[in-house]
């Protein structure tokens, strides 16, 4: 039995399955959407069809399709019914949720149903834009915008806007709310800029660019849920659009504007919808407590033996290593009078709880991928900020910086993916551990700076790097998560 409209009715009845709301199938089209990946469905269009089966939205989505690749036939067999599977770990308490998501209205094809696609702006319901077309989708390329299609994502959007503006006659009530969700800082203030840039190239009237730049809001949305690419879940009926997704989920909107938060009402369904006049504080969070502890990490955990992220979190010294590394060093360096130490603590304990997700396997080697600059985007302004704070040396994120010049040495059983690799296969050679760290944590073309001036700071990289070769990565570490962490 494949999902569908006239197979709903049908599926037996589950304690952890949500179904969709009753009139779902007669709401209006609300938001038009560019792209039909798994994090748009696993987020935005979560959002949407949560806060639509509470009766606080009541809006559907169509979605456009913008590359040729691939068909539409799975939304349309399935009437743009998709199963969503939440699995992981949440308060230390193991959750599985099946949502039944309804909110996709139907998918249209830019290459074939451009005309279908610019209908839409004609209806008086339409009020959001959601995009994520990958980190290259925002890129100004100058084109005529009344092509079927235009080629870039902007050149499309502008060409709606465009529509809807001639439609309405420029009626400042009909501006739409756009939120990119590509992964690029300001990813709203950048779109909005190329809009305005092509509807110059093009010649728009410039009444037509007032109403753009005053009555449309582009703004700047971050996003973070894992959505891994195929979902292996058992389920009592067939779904060919099935996918998976973490308990943890955050979109992040940044606006001050009263008349964008009347149109986004999913903070009133679920915590991890955020509206704020400045979204940089999660930026950071994630950034630094997510991001750069799975850099400091990955190294040392790979070393140990542990392959998988969930493996190093069953293994007691290093689920220590990194619980002590966010909790006694990275956020006492990062809270100030934006990032709260009490708001930082929970992101840091929510990190965790995804770090166990049994369902999702995360492969350390994966993660050490261009490990070096991942090093000096993540971690280093946290080493920084910690002396400059402190005037100590932060003992686990030296351990990390030697494991990773320990792991940079290369091996017979994995292969280093790293612009900088042959640097550190130069700096290995016939050189005893205290000359490596110097010549490397000294390198300014590496880091922008000498890090071996940090007073004490190449001293205890070194002695941690001699301890990581004598013992071994996980004899090292059991005994750090005794003497430092657990001390």
């Amino acid at each position: 039995m494949k999902l569908s409209q006239k197979t709903l009715p049908a599926l037996p009845e589950k304690a952890n399955r949500q179904l969709p709301a009753s009139n779902w199938w007669a709401l209006p089209e609300k938001v038009l959407q560019f792209g039909t990946g798994v994090l748009l469905r696993g987020l935005p269009d979560f959002f949407i069809d949560k806060a639509n089966k509470q009766g606080i939205f009541n809006g559907r989505i169509v979605v456009v399709k913008s590359t040729s690749q691939g068909d539409t036939k799975a939304f349309a067999e399935q009437d743009g019914l998709f199963t969503q599977c939440i699995r992981g770990i949440e308060g230390g308490r193991q959750v599985a949720e099946d949502v039944i998501n309804a909110a996709i209205s139907r998918v249209l094809t830019a290459t074939s149903q451009w005309q279908e696609i610019l209908d839409c702006a004609a209806n008086p319901d339409m009020q959001l834009v959601i995009s994520n077309t990958t980190e290259v989708g925002i890129v100004y390329v100058e084109e005529d915008i009344l092509q079927s299609p235009p080629a870039s994502f902007p050149a499309k959007l502008l060409a709606f806007l465009y529509q809807r503006y001639q439609y309405f006659k420029g009626d400042p009530d009909k501006g739409m709310v756009i939120i990119p969700t590509e992964l690029i800082p300001d990813n709203g203030s950048k779109l909005a800029g190329i809009l305005e840039k092509l509807a110059l190239f093009n010649q728009l009237e410039p009444a037509f660019i007032q109403w753009l730049t005053q009555h449309n809001y582009c703004c700047n949305s971050l996003v973070d849920c894992i959505v891994p690419g195929a979902a292996h879940i058992a389920a009592d009926y067939d779904d060919e659009l099935l996918i998976m997704t973490e308990v943890y989920r955050l979109w992040a909107i940044e606006t001050n504007q009263e008349t964008v938060k009347a149109k986004l009402p999913f903070g009133a369904v679920d915590t991890g919808f955020v509206l704020s006049p400045d979204i940089n504080v999660f930026r950071e969070l994630k950034l630094r407590l997510l991001n750069a502890t799975h850099t400091l990490s990955c190294g040392l955990a790979f070393l140990a033996g542990l392959d998988t992220v969930k493996t190093a979190m069953r293994s007691e010294p290093m689920a220590a290593y990194m619980e002590g590394l966010m909790m006694h060093e990275i956020i006492p360096a990062i809270t100030d009078k934006d990032i709260r130490s009490d708001a930082a603590i929970r992101f840091a304990y929510a990190v965790l709880d995804r770090f166990r997700n049994p369902y999702i396997e995360h492969r350390w080697l994966s993660i050490c991928s261009q490990y070096t600059s991942k090093m000096k985007m993540r971690v280093l302004p946290v080493l920084l900020q910690y002396y400059e704070r402190t005037g100590q040396v932060p003992a686990l994120i030296s351990l990390g910086f030697a494991a990773h010049l320990l792991f940079m040495r290369g091996g017979a059983s994995y292969s280093i993916t790293d612009e900088f690799a042959a640097l550190y296969q130069h700096a290995w050679e016939n050189a005893a551990p205290a000359q490596v760290v110097k010549n490397t944590l000294g390198n300014e073309q590496v880091w922008g700076r000498d890090l071996a001036a940090i007073p004490g700071f190449a001293q205890a990289v070194t002695a941690m790097l001699q301890q990581l070769e004598q013992e071994g990565a996980m004899a090292y570490l059991e005994r750090v998560a005794t003497e430092i962490i657990l001390s």
